[in-house]
């Protein structure tokens, strides 16, 4: 399979150029055949879960790259017409290099590609200042908001289009690859198009290295995501943010309209849907400039689009990482914790990351436990104890022993600790159990509630977590009308009951 700069090298000449399959093959020496296949490729998701190793480049080529990019660079000031083409470079190579002994073909893999680097971005020097329709931008903004009362503060992506001044927005918890995908995916299937071109900071998110010249080098799982919604990316020059002014106006103009008051919600992915909507009836006023609708001139972009791919981008992170002697690992440069299983410690898992979770898979990528994902740059922790009490419950004598006994809250350990060696294992049971039904939270009160009352066994947490959590209803004590006489208990004497029994011809067995 070709690198991704060269399969997006066929695909801009093919898409953007206009050249023929010939041509491209002929340009990069490459079978029709192979030319054909990647213009009709139309699913760039990762052919395997697990990460792709790195390799180099043209590694034979090395010790003579850096005549070829100073070959290409002195380029840029000649005419078009006396430019190095990739035989003329291996000409002069063979001609005025000692001990070289590169193939044709090689030279030619790396030209495509250097090439490519050099002059495919020589428009971002230049940048247009009418916008064309089908061209859009995108950023990064920040707001509060609360979800279920609690109150956070989080990124939201902005799409906008220049040319109609039309916008779109997505809230997420933090800004990353992921919440990029997965903004940009909902933005392009909600409006049923893909726009021809996106404009874009320097993020480190998807830049990995500004390259001297206007060059980009961009991630592995961009390029899949550009190459299979078949877009331009555009990337600003470094500090020149007015360059894409359209989205940065966007940015404060959706913050002070859609997000203020500060939201509140129940579900994020509810609320987002609202947002779509909220922008679609903000189209309805007149632009700023012409005497027309933002939704009317909106049509125009809509036609310079293109129709979206019918195979669905996986937009998910995949990462395999260690657990350590208690069964976690860190995320986030050490910063973030997550809880996997005791039955995993010590062992590699695989996880796939969301913008909004992290699932812990096994090695044939079957789910052990999932989590929310955390944000933010303070230690955190996000601790599932369903697995370690399972397993706890099938080994309870090594609850002291396991080094899982220390990390439990205070209050279950000294209810534990009140327990008889026969009736932990019940108990841990009942916990995970409870667990289970409505999180550690609720059986965590349920252990506290116990403690209240003294009760040390399985049936007093079953029916306490009832009372508590069953919405059984507490009956006050009936109150008897003044004329019903008081009736003293009557004790029971079993040896009454052993002399009736007598007289009646029964015996004890």
């Amino acid at each position: 399979m070709l690198t991704m700069d060269m399969i997006h090298d066929i695909r801009f000449r093919f898409f953007m150029k206009g050249e023929k399959i010939t041509q491209i093959s002929d340009a990069l020496n490459l079978d029709w055949k192979t030319v054909q296949k990647y213009v009709d490729m139309t699913d760039f998701n990762e052919p395997s879960p697990k990460p792709a190793s790195e390799k180099r480049f043209c590694p034979k080529l090395d010790p003579h790259k850096p005549i070829i990019d100073k070959w290409l660079e002195e380029d840029k000031q000649a005419p078009r017409k006396q430019r190095h083409t990739a035989t003329r470079v291996y000409n002069r190579l063979r001609k005025e290099t000692k001990g070289f002994d590169c193939s044709y073909r090689t030279v030619a893999s790396y030209y495509s590609v250097k090439h490519a680097e050099i002059f495919s971005n020589e428009k971002i020097g230049f940048l247009p200042l009418e916008h064309q329709p089908g061209e859009s931008q995108a950023d990064f903004g920040t707001a509060d908001f609360f979800e279920n009362g609690k109150r956070l503060t989080g990124k939201y992506l902005e799409v906008s289009f220049p040319s109609s001044n039309k916008g779109y927005l997505q809230l997420f918890y933090g800004e990353n690859m992921e919440c990029l995908f997965e903004g940009l995916e909902a933005i392009f299937r909600h409006i049923r198009v893909v726009p021809n071109e996106v404009w874009f900071d320097n993020t480190k998110t998807i830049v990995s290295k500004i390259i001297r010249g206007g060059g980009r080098e961009t991630t592995e799982r961009f390029n899949r995501f550009r190459e299979h919604y078949c877009f331009r990316a555009v990337f600003m020059n470094p500090g020149n943010g007015y360059e894409k002014g359209s989205v940065e106006n966007k940015v404060g103009y959706q913050r002070r309209n859609f997000l203020v008051p500060v939201p509140h919600f129940i579900s994020l992915p509810d609320f987002n849907h609202q947002l779509l909507d909220m922008c679609e009836e903000d189209a309805d006023r007149e632009h700023y400039r012409h005497n027309e609708t933002i939704e009317e001139l909106f049509s125009k972009d809509l036609k310079h689009c293109h129709a979206l791919p019918e195979i669905a981008f996986d937009s998910s992170g995949r990462r395999t990482v260690a657990t350590n002697k208690w069964g976690k690992f860190y995320l986030n440069k050490g910063m973030h914790e997550y809880s996997v299983s005791p039955k995993y410690a010590s062992a590699t898992v695989n996880l796939k990351i969301t913008s909004s979770i992290v699932i812990v898979m096994d090695e044939n990528y079957r789910e052990i436990v999932r989590h929310r994902r955390l944000y933010g740059n303070k230690k955190q922790q996000s601790m599932d104890w369903l697995p370690y009490l399972k397993q706890l419950s099938f080994r309870p004598r090594a609850l002291k022993y396991s080094g899982i006994y220390d990390m439990m809250p205070h209050d279950l350990k000294k209810y534990l600790n009140n327990c008889t060696n026969t009736e932990i294992g019940k108990v841990l049971k009942v916990l995970a159990e409870l667990t289970d039904r409505t999180g550690f939270d609720s059986a965590l009160s349920t252990v506290n509630q116990a403690l209240c009352y003294g009760a040390s066994d399985a049936d007093s947490l079953k029916n306490l977590y009832q009372r508590l959590y069953a919405n059984v209803p507490e009956l006050p004590p009936m109150s008897l009308e003044s004329n019903i006489p008081k009736i003293k208990q009557i004790s029971a004497s079993l040896v009454d009951y052993d002399a009736f029994l007598k007289k009646g011809g029964i015996t004890n067995v």
